[in-house]
């Protein structure tokens, strides 16, 4: 069994916290046994791991999450990059040509589909293992799981399987419905229907065979050329949607989709995370602050409160879901942001009359980690060591580094900087242009650094 885990998301509705980088999935926000904290994308693979199921995972993911899973969960994970996001079906796709191609697995080995965001208990994942036997059983195309309700739910999907099957182990699928009414929820239950929490099996068999049908590529290569042609579209509209033969697996154990600052803050173990007060009047409500000034909340109940260095959120939890839609066209930078050497914070970012910017930074790098050799055509840097020790590589010549510690960097400068200890400094960029897009990276471990440079 092979398993795809779906890691995409735009971060919109866990607004200031969550970006186009950072999405709901790497918020640290939930507590491990050890009572640390971790995100959601962390404790699914602390699961799979004791399940015995993570040498079985590739995660798909776009490039600007690339760097985050590798801070959280390791850079040892098997990554499979979508060249531009488009929706769940091309996701998949892709995942599955690629297990074909190039992994060569056989079309008989059944793939399982889940998401990285949900909130389970371990048990879900030895039901999970149920999937391929309930394919060979059932004789299906595709074999869900479906979660026992615990109420009317207005913002779930619901899998209503055929009637007559009380008490089987697995059942036939009727039909699916999306987000009902509060009254049609209630219905639903009564029918014996699930939510639907997007974890599905198939053999890979199956899904190649429907891409031919479909004239999608089934060579990988080919596939990634012509990935931007593909309809933005979901798994469940263009396949599940669509398959006569289906079975589900009902799972009656407790899980929840924590995507609003409503289900999230459910799942919190603490009211409040950063600095600030929450006043005893104030029943329900969550701070959660990011930012090095401290918030007071008083006399605000059943609310959420989120700053970050992104923007800042006061909500009642019940309407925090519009958040998306309000915060849509922003446009900014991410103002945080977590890469597998750490971390960085944005502090100013000015543009002059003439078009000139100048971008600050605090950056943090991690005891061990380190930035890629590099260099830029378009800026000059200038890094002021302010916290930790490190080794500094300036045009191929290297050198230690500590607390007080200026850096100047002129443009086309090949630079890099290793951590010895924890490592923050503070970078002024200056240019016509700081955006990503301008950075040469030469080489990215320190071995190779220290192979082809010199100490001074």
């Amino acid at each position: 069994m092979k398993l795809i885990l779906l890691s995409g998301g735009s971060g919109k509705r866990l607004w200031p916290l969550s970006n186009d980088a950072r999405s709901k999935q790497f918020l640290r926000l939930l507590q491990n046994e050890k009572g640390e904290r971790e995100s959601m994308i962390q404790r699914i693979w602390r699961q799979l791991g004791a399940a015995g199921l993570q040498e079985e995972c590739i995660i798909t993911t776009s490039k600007t999450q690339v760097d985050i899973i590798q801070n959280q969960i390791g850079t040892d994970v098997e990554l499979l990059v979508e060249p531009q996001r488009r929706d769940t079906f091309p996701a998949i796709a892709l995942a599955a040509v690629y297990l074909y191609a190039r992994k060569e697995i056989s079309m008989q080995e059944v793939c399982v589909v889940m998401p990285v965001d949900a909130c389970v208990e371990d048990a879900f994942f030895e039901r999970l293992k149920e999937l391929e036997s309930v394919l060979r059983d059932s004789e299906a195309q595709l074999a869900l799981i479906g979660v026992k309700p615990t109420y009317p739910s207005e913002k779930y999907g619901y899998i209503v399987p055929f009637a007559g099957q009380e008490g089987m182990r697995h059942c036939r699928v009727s039909r699916f419905v999306e987000k009902p009414t509060q009254e049609v929820a209630e219905e639903l239950i009564a029918r014996q229907a699930l939510w639907n929490c997007g974890v599905f099996a198939f053999r890979l068999e199956t899904l190649i065979t429907a891409l031919i049908e479909k004239g999608i590529p089934i060579h990988y290569e080919e596939l990634l050329r012509h990935y931007h042609s593909l309809q933005k579209i979901s798994f469940d509209f263009e396949v599940v949607e669509k398959t006569s033969r289906i079975a589900v697996l009902p799972y009656e154990g407790s899980w929840s989709d924590l995507g609003t600052w409503n289900t999230l803050t459910d799942q919190m173990a603490t009211s409040q995370v950063g600095k600030g007060w929450v006043d005893e009047r104030s029943a329900a409500t969550h701070l959660v602050n990011e930012l090095d000034i401290p918030v007071v909340v008083l006399g605000l109940s059943n609310a959420i409160v989120a700053a970050s260095p992104d923007g800042i959120l006061i909500a009642e939890k019940s309407v925090s879901h519009h958040v998306k839609d309000l915060v849509k066209d922003i446009g900014t930078r991410p103002m945080f942001e977590e890469r597998r050497w750490g971390w960085y914070k944005v502090l100013d970012h000015d543009t002059s009359v003439d078009g000139r910017e100048v971008l600050t930074k605090r950056i943090g790098v991690t005891a061990g980690k380190n930035l890629s050799y590099q260099l830029h055509h378009q800026r000059s840097e200038v890094w002021t060591i302010i916290r930790g020790e490190g080794v500094f590589c300036l045009d191929d010549k290297i050198f230690h580094v500590k607390a007080g510690d200026v850096l100047t960097i002129p443009v086309q400068a090949k630079h890099a900087i290793k951590a010895l200890t924890d490592l923050e400094f503070i970078e002024v960029q200056t240019g016509q242009s700081l955006v990503e897009e301008d950075i040469i990276r030469i080489y990215m471990t320190w071995d190779e650094v220290e192979k082809n440079c010199v100490w001074v």
